[in-house]
């Protein structure tokens, strides 16, 4: 009986540690196949491959290093309700 590799799981509170992502957000990026998908150990556990977690995360860092994470574009903020920034000085 060959040895296999132990793979470590984490649970949501570890992975939001790691990953800065709202629960619905990553639940989101989940269904859409673009982060590694959840496991139930039982039927009130869920948990993360810790090795998917961390390949991700590498890619991630990859991927904008190499500027090819599209990032938001910044808030007009003459456009805010409360305490709008107005540029004209008079």
């Amino acid at each position: 009986m060959g040895s296999r590799p132990v793979r470590r799981t984490i649970r949501r509170a570890q992975l939001r540690e790691i990953v800065p992502l709202s629960a619905t957000t990553i639940y989101e990026m989940e269904q859409r196949g673009e982060f590694p998908r959840r496991f139930y150990l039982t039927p009130r556990c869920v948990v993360w491959d810790l090795a998917e977690v961390e390949a991700w995360l590498e890619e991630r860092r990859r991927a904008s290093e190499a500027g090819r994470i599209e990032t938001a574009p910044a808030p007009d903020v003459r456009l805010r309700r409360t305490r709008p920034v107005k540029l004209d000085r008079e």
